[in-house]
Formats: C-alpha cells, structure tokens, sequence
C-alpha cells in the first residue's frame, strides 16, 4: 500500500511540475557572429546579410530543434546574399546584426511551432529580400516542410527558384522511429536531461560521424535552440500532422529542385523519402546521416556560375 501511495504521490507531482516545464525557457545557446540586418515577425526572426550587387541569393530555413548556424559554413562566400529564418519561438543564434523595421512584415495566422507558421515567415524573406537574380531556397528536415508549405501558399514566388530539399521531411514520410504519446507527455522531462547530456553515448548513431568539432557544436546546441519544451511538442505535432495530409502533388508548385536522400538517415525514414519525391523531382541519394551538409557538403549542387534571370519578385508579371 506505502509503495502505492508513492507511485501515485510521484505522478501528482509530476503532473503538477509538468505545465511550469512546458513553459520554462530554455538556456540560450551559444550564438554565432552575423553581420547584416535583422527583421522580427512575431516570434520569428529573418537575418540578412547584405551584399551590393550579390552573385546569388540563398534562403536558409534550418530543422528542427537546430538554429542558422546549420548553413553559415557552406554558405560564407562574401558575393552570397545569405538570408536566414529562425523559427517561431526559438532562440536567435545570431549575434551583432543589426535589428530593423520592416513595413511588409506581418505575423502569419498559423499557430506558432506549426509549419505554416514558419512558411509564413519564409515567403515574406522570399517576396521581400533577394537582390541577385539567382535565387536558391535550401531547407533541411523540417525546413524542407516549411520550403514545400510556402510554394504551396506562393507558387509564383517559386518560379525560376533553386530549391534544395536537404534530408527534409515530405508528404506522406515516416519518422525512422514513431514517437509515441507517452514519450510526447515526458519531452518536458526529459529536455532538461538533454541540454545536460547532449551528446549521450546510447543513442549517438543518430548524429552520424563526430569527428568534425564544427557540427559536433552544432549538434551539442540542439537542446537549447528552442525557447520552451511547449514549442518542440508543437513542432512534433505539426511535422508528423503534415506528413500524414499532406498529398505529393504539393511538388508541382517547384520549378527545378533537388531532393539529398541520406543512405544512414536515423531520423527520418530514406525509403519512405524516396517513394515520395521519386518520379516528380529530382532525387541525388547519398551516403551520409541526416546532416548531409555537415558530413559531405560537396553533395549540394554548387551554385550555377552564370544563372539564368529569376522570375520578378512579389508574383508581378
């Protein structure tokens, strides 16, 4: 009887530390030097870096629980207008930009953690930012959602884009590993756990090869990248949700793109990656883990050297 009444004293307490868990803010993560300029819509943020006369412009939409940094290596050729969205209700992991106003901003409709939300914010950095006439948008995981959600709100801004869809979540994907509810009603619990074991032993085949200290940093920092545990659920949700409704055909709305289908993914499902992109856009498998562009970054197509003119921005005709 004792051991029962400790069982059930136990799980009241954890029901009752559990909202206040759900809502606490999470530690920053270290944050990376930026020089350009920085827009806030709603609890989303766009960086800019700012180059006159830029030979193309690249969009960065990062995964999830990861931050910009993801991209800021491959993409730190000074000529690249480098753009860089942060989603809803994660920490900025950019420092020294210079935060400013932006007449077109508005806050998207979407619940934030949501994919929508995040879409919403990468069409305005579409419509709105690029300067060079080559536009390329690369998203990685869940960033690879939110690229395929925003031509789905905005085809016309997709005309003459170069999209790369990096290792990313698609219609009708699977999770390698099905997450459950009762792991869901513990992530507020076991968060804080992460950010003090980052890296655990058990389980670290997720993450690929370490060697490299750069995304060894990157993949330290994930725990931290989101604001609240409240957040990350919405994002779980959101992500297993739209894959599930979702329909294929959304590739339709890409003029020329690139699905990277890493061979060791241990986060999301190669197969189920491939059996959805094959046949409607072009698919490049490569012999990596989830982090294609942290472990073989020579398997993103490079830039075209002499592109050809995009479509005007804003869907003009």
């Amino acid at each position: 009887m004792a051991g029962l009444l400790m069982i059930l004293a136990a799980v009241a307490a954890m029901a009752f530390v559990r909202p206040w868990l759900l809502y606490r803010i999470s530690p920053p993560p270290s944050r990376e030097p930026f020089a350009g300029s920085l827009y806030r819509i709603g609890s989303a943020w766009i960086a800019e870096r700012y180059v006159h006369a830029p030979k193309a412009t690249v969009i960065c939409m990062h995964g999830f629980c990861e931050s910009p940094r993801y991209f800021t290596r491959h993409y730190s050729d000074p000529d690249i207008q480098l753009i860089l969205l942060t989603s809803g209700d994660y920490h900025l992991a950019l420092a020294g930009a210079e935060e400013r106003c932006a007449a077109w901003a508005s806050v998207p409709p979407a619940p934030v953690g949501s994919i929508e939300y995040d879409a919403g914010i990468l069409v305005q950095a579409l419509e709105h930012l690029p300067e060079a006439s080559h536009v390329r948008v690369h998203g990685h995981s869940r960033g690879g959602a939110v690229v395929l959600e925003a031509a789905a709100m905005r085809p016309e801004l997709f005309r003459g884009v170069e999209v790369v869809l990096e290792a990313p979540v698609l219609p009708q994907g699977r999770l390698r590993q099905p997450v459950t509810g009762p792991l869901l009603w513990l992530l507020p619990f076991l968060l804080p756990l992460w950010q003090w074991l980052p890296i655990p032993p058990l389980g670290s085949a997720r993450w690929g090869a370490l060697d490299d200290p750069h995304k060894r940093e990157l993949i330290a920092t994930m725990p931290f990248n989101g604001r609240r545990a409240v957040t990350l659920l919405a994002n779980i949700g959101s992500i297993m949700r739209w894959m599930q409704e979702r329909d294929p055909g959304i590739y339709r709305n890409l003029d020329q793109a690139v699905v990277l289908v890493p061979s060791d993914d241990r986060v999301l499902d190669p197969h189920a990656m491939r059996r959805s992109a094959s046949g409607r856009v072009r698919v490049v498998e490569v012999e990596t883990s989830h982090f294609v562009l942290l472990d073989q970054p020579a398997a993103v197509p490079p830039l075209a050297a002499q592109p050809a003119a995009a479509a005007p921005r804003g869907g003009e005709e």
